[in-house]
């Protein structure tokens, strides 16, 4: 019965897109139904054949072996705080990213990124029909994350029409940094986490070709190339500047948890002057109850999920994934996995700041007014990607 509502919930999930759609007769299906098939296969593969679990596996292992590396430099530097029986956030999730962050920056720096987004972006574009640079940049924001990918495509960016830079905007919800994979994998199943990741940059292309699908002429689908306008500074000083700006995002995490729990906090303990279960959470479970049931779970495990949900949606990934770290062993293997899958992205309010922020330094007001003017297709986008996520991946973890 589960497997028929998770199945059903997915259906679901993909008519919304077309009911909410800003232009259903523009929606080009073949690309759709293409990209859903895709999205499918690749999780069947992942979940259900055994190369590509082990696949998985191995990749976990891989990051896992990479990220206890990092380790090393913290022990040296602050022993106290990582050879106890218990490590704080800062420390076992956050901490790592001083390195891991610099060795995806040293793999752009030498294009081995650059060379990998370029051509598995061609090849999705000709497998999906989809307009190249949109494949292009799904694949490269999966690497690099939302500001990274959007500032080296400037020269795209300023080349496209407005219409075209609000799909991007879109799909920027969507996306996850794979510097940041080795963070999530110390709070949440990696295999999940992991499985999760080709899943979201395969439904940021449908979810935005159902509700905002824009036609592309022939001579309009090239791709104008990354910013190479800047000469590429020294390696040292590019390394030193890599390792500062990793610092700034350990800071910035730190401060986001820490501010939005204390919010949380205090928004539960004014709401609990007029009924003492009146929360917070319990607002939020039964506003995304019905799509978290929609998930495939039991009534209870469906309520649970659509308090973490809506949580991770007006805070951040960070903040849920620390709430469930230490409690993931008493939920099913469904409930793990889509949940996991569910806030493995950064689709949040405060996502949507961050990406308009980027496209004013970008692009001139007039344009930038439109991707304002439709910041609940933003929205919108970022929650439907992820419950396709967790809905598909779910399919195969019972």
């Amino acid at each position: 019965m589960y497997f028929v509502v998770n199945l059903i919930g997915v259906a679901v999930f993909l008519v919304i897109g077309f009911l909410l759609s800003k232009n259903r007769k523009a929606i080009k299906w073949r690309t759709v139904i293409t990209l859903v098939i895709v999205d499918i296969i690749v999780a069947a593969f992942l979940n259900m054949v055994p190369v590509g679990r082990e696949m998985v596996r191995a990749a976990a292992e891989g990051f896992s072996a990479f990220v206890n590396i990092a380790f090393v430099g913290i022990s040296f530097a602050i022993p106290n705080w990582v050879n106890v029986p218990q490590m704080n956030f800062v420390t076992g999730a956050l901490m790592p990213l001083l390195m891991i962050v610099p060795v995806f920056d040293i793999l752009t720096y030498f294009g081995v990124l650059p060379f990998i987004i370029r051509y598995v972006g061609k090849a999705l574009a000709l497998v999906a029909h989809t307009p190249k640079f949109e494949a292009f940049y799904s694949i490269e924001m999966m690497f690099l994350g939302n500001n990274d990918a959007l500032a080296v495509s400037r020269l795209q960016i300023q080349n496209m029409k407005i219409e075209r830079n609000m799909t991007l905007a879109m799909m920027s919800m969507s996306c996850i940094s794979a510097s940041i994979v080795g963070a999530y994998i110390q709070m949440m199943p990696p295999e999940y986490v992991l499985a999760s990741i080709p899943l979201n940059v395969l439904n940021a292309l449908i979810v935005t070709n159902l509700l905002f699908p824009v036609e592309v002429k022939p001579e309009e689908d090239v791709i104008y190339g990354l910013d190479e306008t800047k000469e590429k500074p020294p390696f040292f000083s590019y390394l030193s500047g890599s390792i500062l700006g990793a610092g700034k995002l350990v800071f910035i995490i730190t401060c986001s948890v820490i501010a939005f729990v204390s919010l949380a906090a205090l928004i539960n303990a004014f709401l609990g002057i007029f009924h003492p279960s009146l929360s917070l959470e319990n607002i939020l479970g039964c506003i995304m109850f019905p799509f978290a049931w929609l998930l495939g779970l039991s009534v209870d495990e469906a309520f649970q999920l659509a308090q973490y949900m809506g949580k991770k949606l007006i805070t951040n990934e960070f903040v849920v994934m620390l709430d469930v770290k230490d409690i993931m062993d008493t939920f099913s293997p469904h409930m793990q996995a889509v949940l996991t899958m569910f806030v493995t992205s950064f689709a949040n309010f405060g996502t949507v700041g961050i990406i308009i922020g980027i496209f004013k330094g970008l692009l001139p007001e007039d344009k930038v007014s439109v991707i304002s003017k439709n910041v609940g297709y933003m929205i919108l986008s970022g929650i439907l990607v992820s419950l396709l996520s967790a809905g598909i991946g779910g399919l195969f973890h019972w």
